[in-house]
């Protein structure tokens, strides 16, 4: 569910009309939600009340600052992958306790910036990288609270680009090598175990691959505690997907998820950590677009809208689906023809559907893509010398702007010619 609605015959956000929003800021814009930010997180945090937990939101998804401290205010911890995550989190008000530290290539500094701002837990992604952390906590005198990813050479039946869990993917450490790596860390200085981390993929549709990898997690759990370590936390990643089209069979729902946790771990009285990005994130937004061409071409007609792969780049990088819808409501019944909509970068990559079927539109009619809130404005850039897409938060009735649109001279003047020029 979002609260991107119909009525009175134009596309809401919450309760304001999104051409109010066009007209404010222009297009293209990302829009987001506060009550659908609000209501993905509760639903996992209900989902999981039957024990010890903490949802941590992959900040990946989504990272503007006001989006972060609107979860965090409502008692989100916080998944980083790189240092300038991490300052994001803490700028936002984020306490290091509820700051996980993920991803395979922590460097030095990052390490260095978060023992010394407070951490959550490091979730060790190597051997290598278990040597690093090691040496740089010992020589701060602190204690580093780690976890290890193991990789349970799960199919998690997604995108090819989005798996994570299987052996030949770059991401943790084989779950068979679980044991030693375990020990490496007991004997290591600066460093103390405090659970085992797990992340299988991304936009998972089916609960089975989750439950195959935790039943994993759990006899391991056991080894671990017979071996002597005090395992108490179980980091579960995220992945659970959304459903970015209302005519696909819905996802698992949360409630559903936290069942087959229950299940499969519950037993072993462990502290529950999880990291969702997209399903918090990704129905909580939309990208506001402008036709500005109708094109008839050879045996195919284009929709040409201001928005480009720059803007929104899933379609071109993951052949993501995404519903575009006019934000004027079309009548009940009203004919549609078949287009490819496109934007204006000069790549034919740069194209969001092909043979789309779409209603009536004209040059300067306004239409939304949904399910657009995660790995949107994130992924963004600055190709063809176009500018960065403003964000809209909308609460209740109000609206504001918490990332403008940089104006041409802003992103020139960033450049710097050197004195031979």
């Amino acid at each position: 569910m979002d609260h991107f609605l119909y009525r009175d015959g134009q596309l809401y956000a919450e309760d304001v009309p999104v051409p109010e929003i066009a007209a404010a800021v222009g297009t293209p814009a990302y829009i987001y939600s506060t009550a659908t930010l609000l209501r993905h997180y509760r639903l996992f945090d209900e989902a999981l009340s039957w024990g010890p937990h903490l949802i941590c939101y992959a900040m990946k998804a989504a990272s503007n600052q006001a989006i972060l401290k609107t979860l965090a205010d409502a008692g989100a911890g916080m998944d980083v992958v790189s240092g300038g995550e991490y300052a994001r989190a803490k700028a936002a008000g984020v306490p290091g306790d509820r700051i996980v530290f993920s991803g395979i290539g922590k460097t030095r500094d990052e390490i260095r910036t978060a023992l010394e701002g407070g951490v959550r837990q490091f979730n060790i992604e190597s051997e290598p990288e278990m040597q690093v952390i090691s040496e740089i906590a010992a020589a701060m005198g602190v204690v580093a609270p780690v976890t290890v990813r193991v990789n349970p050479d799960v199919d998690a039946k997604t995108h090819a680009k989005i798996a994570t869990g299987k052996s030949e993917n770059k991401f943790g450490i084989p779950i068979a090598r679980a044991r030693g790596i375990y020990a490496e860390i007991a004997r290591l200085p600066g460093l103390k175990a405090v659970g085992i981390d797990v992340h299988i993929g991304s936009q998972l549709t089916d609960l089975d691959p989750f439950a195959l990898a935790y039943r994993k997690v759990a006899a391991l759990t056991e080894t671990l505690r017979a071996d002597g370590h005090d395992i108490g936390r179980l980091d579960l990643g995220g992945g659970l997907g959304i459903p970015y089209t209302r005519a696909n069979d819905a996802p698992p729902l949360p409630v559903e998820y936290g069942a087959v946790v229950q299940r499969e771990l519950g037993h072993l009285g462990c502290e529950i950590e999880i990291e969702p990005g997209r399903l918090i994130a990704g129905n909580a937004g939309i990208l506001l677009s402008r036709v500005i061409y109708l094109k008839e071409g050879e045996g195919r007609n284009f929709l040409i809208l201001d928005a480009a792969m720059n803007d929104l780049i899933r379609p071109a990088m993951y052949e993501a689906y995404h519903d575009i819808v006019p934000v004027i409501e079309p009548a009940a019944g009203a004919e549609q023809s078949p287009f490819d909509v496109v934007g204006p970068v000069c790549e034919s990559g740069d194209t969001f559907a092909r043979g789309r079927m779409m209603p009536s539109l004209r040059a300067g009619d306004l239409v939304a893509f949904r399910s657009a809130g995660a790995y949107g404005s994130v992924m963004a850039s600055e190709y063809n010398t176009r500018a960065l897409v403003p964000e809209v938060l909308v609460k209740n009735d109000q609206f504001a702007v918490i990332r403008r649109r940089p104006s041409f001279e802003e992103m020139i003047n960033r450049d710097s010619l050197p004195e031979w020029l």
